[in-house]
This record gives C-alpha cells, structure tokens and sequence, in this order.
C-alpha cells in the first residue's frame, strides 16, 4: 500500500526509486531523465538545454574527453595539477592503499586526513591518534571504497577510476580554525562565480554555502544549504585563486576548481565536473538559467 501511496502522490518519485534499482542497466540518457525530473520537477531538456543543471547532464553525455578520468582521480590529479601551477599548490601525500588493511597507521603522524580517490564527502580526519577510533575509520572507508559515482550520477569521468585510499596531511587554518572550500565556477578559463562552504568540521552544524560572483559580491541564491549566520571574509588570496583557477580550467566547457587558503597559501582541492550532480535547485530558478548562460557546449561526440 505505501508504494502505491507513493506512485499515486508522486509517480516522478516512485520512477526514480525504480531506476534506482535498475541502475546498474539502465541506459544513461533514461536514466538521467527519470532522475532530473524527479529531483528537478520538470523535464530535462537534451535537445537545446538552458540551464545549467540541463548543461551539465548534456555533458555527462557528450563531452567524455579520456583525461577527465586523471582529474579527477585525487590521488591521479595532483600530479596533474603540479604540472600546471606547481607542486607548492598541493596538499602533500603521506601514502596510498588500495583497501584499509594496508594503512600503514604506524607510518602516519598524530593528524592526518584519509580520503578515497574516486569518492566525494568520504572523509575521516585524524586530528589526534590518541583518541582516533580506527575500527570506525575502517568501517567508514570501506563503505566509501564501495561507492560507484558513475552509477549513482552517470558522471563518466569517474566510471574508469582505481578505488584506492589516500593518507594526506591535515590542514587547518589558523585565523578560522577549519579547513575553508572556496569553490570556483569556471568556465574555459573564465572565473564567474564561486561558493565558500563553512562550519564542514564543526560537529552537529550542517555545512553552510555562500554565493559570491568574481569580484566577491554576494549573490542573492542558495542550493541546498543555509547561508552562513557571519558572512564568510574574502580570502588573503582571492586574486591568486582566481588566476590559478582560469589556468586550471582552460579549454573545458565548465569545471569547478577546488582551492583552499591555509595561513595565506592556496592549496588545490579537487576538480568537479558536475556541481552537485547537476541536479540540485537554485533558489530562485533564474539562477540555473544565469549560470547555464555560461556553458558553451561542444559539439557532440557520441
């Protein structure tokens, strides 16, 4: 009874959850479909998409370009990324694995950060061996060694990417106490917008985002998360962001480039193709139709 609850009250849900299940054959373009409606609440437009969520699953599609996969591999990307802007911009490496059993926990120092290459949110922070609970790190890795972005989202770059664990030095800044996102919308080398997340380390807060265009106005949207009660401050080093962000973003129709100030030097994040999967609203809607004025969509090639 409550499944036909469901697909009476609404049957745009109920499809989803059933292409969900059917995720592992079901083609792509049907399943983005059923799944952007039932996110988005109207239909995706492949045929001359507006948006930038429309845009952005037209890409999932057409634009497959083999070294998406290194980008955004993040134990792959950050020789990537030294190679373009220099190793001083990336966070160091203490160690790869490919499963939990091989972390060498001995070998790693008293704070520390494990991420898995191919996920995204998947993190255990280490901020003091002496009270760090490594059968709940353990756990927590290997559900995220199980992730499957390609599946879950259809994001292609990440369909042909190693599983594997990185051990990374932790950063903290020492003005704000955490470790701030400052992610930036580029569009073939040009820097348009950018949000900070903050309050991502405080235990019982839910992450906050803040819109800013490049000169760091505030924009008067949200997607999926609250604003911050105290605005955040411009970086030391927003206009070295901004630089490092257009070189690292050259000739791709869009990407959102990942930086970090940590007592005032940038450090690279990730590279992310597809914000949000693409299928998150803008509050209000004339904000997906403003960013989705940005992408230039290439030609397709498939």
């Amino acid at each position: 009874m409550k499944a036909f609850s469901i697909l009476f009250k609404n049957p745009y849900r109920a499809a989803a959850v059933l292409a969900w299940k059917a995720r592992w054959i079901i083609p792509d373009k049907l399943y983005l479909k059923i799944i952007f409606r039932s996110k988005m609440g109207r239909r995706l437009n492949l045929i001359d998409p507006k948006t930038y969520s429309e845009k952005l699953q037209w890409l999932k599609l057409y634009d497959r370009r083999p070294e998406y996969t290194r980008m955004v591999d993040k134990y792959e990307a950050k020789q990537y990324v030294a190679d373009i802007i220099g190793e001083e911009y990336v966070i160091p490496t203490l160690g790869v694995w490919n499963k939990p059993e091989e972390i060498e926990w001995d070998r790693l120092p008293d704070q520390f950060v494990l991420k898995c290459t191919h996920d995204s949110g998947g993190i255990v922070i280490c901020r003091n061996k002496a009270d760090f609970n490594k059968g709940k790190a353990i756990s927590s890795l290997k559900k995220s060694l199980s992730n499957n972005f390609y599946i879950i989202g259809r994001e292609w770059p990440y369909k042909k990417i190693h599983p594997r664990i990185i051990a990374e030095k932790y950063m903290e800044d020492t003005k704000t106490k955490e470790l701030r996102d400052y992610k930036f919308f580029c569009f073939d080398g040009a820097v348009k917008a950018l949000f900070i997340a903050t309050e991502r380390q405080k235990e019982g807060e839910d992450v906050k985002f803040d819109f800013f265009d490049a000169d760091f106005n505030h924009l008067p949207f949200l997607q999926g998360h609250d604003n911050a009660a105290v605005m955040p401050e411009k970086p030391s080093q927003f206009e070295k962001m901004k630089t490092i962000a257009a070189e690292l973003s050259k000739g791709i129709p869009q990407v959102r480039v990942d930086l970090y100030e940590v007592d005032g030097r940038v450090y690279f994040g990730e590279l992310t193709f597809f914000h949000h999967g693409g299928w998150t609203p803008f509050e209000p809607e004339e904000w997906d139709y403003k960013f989705g004025k940005e992408i230039r969509l290439p030609s397709k090639k498939n």
